[in-house]
């Protein structure tokens, strides 16, 4: 039987924008505050420990991917994530994590 892709090349492509604007572990940690809660650009900021123009470049990716939404209160621009579901995949990149190392482990162990 021949394979046939799921769905259209646009679609995949579309994807792996999405995957690379969450492949940076400086988005990945202000992703996982937002998951808490909604966040000030500031708080970001001081988490992550980088400029405010650095961070801000790291949002717009965030932004123009989807991922998370901002508005403005007074000065402050505030942060929301916009794909909650997105801890549902990190559960399943945990548990890769977790199978690698226990993989490593035995082999260290023969």
């Amino acid at each position: 039987m021949k394979l046939k892709p799921k769905h259209s090349m646009q679609r995949y492509e579309a994807r792996a924008r999405i995957t690379k604007a969450l492949a940076h572990p400086v988005r990945l940690m202000m992703l996982d505050a937002l998951a808490e809660r909604e966040c000030c650009v500031c708080e970001l900021t001081e988490l992550v420990g980088l400029d405010q123009s650095t961070v801000s470049k790291h949002l717009a990716v965030l932004r123009q991917a989807g991922v998370i939404d901002r508005r403005k209160e007074g000065t402050k621009t505030l942060l929301t994530l916009k794909v909650p579901c997105l801890q549902g995949m990190w559960n399943c990149v945990e548990a890769v994590l977790e199978d690698h190392l226990r993989a490593q482990q035995a082999l260290m162990q023969s």
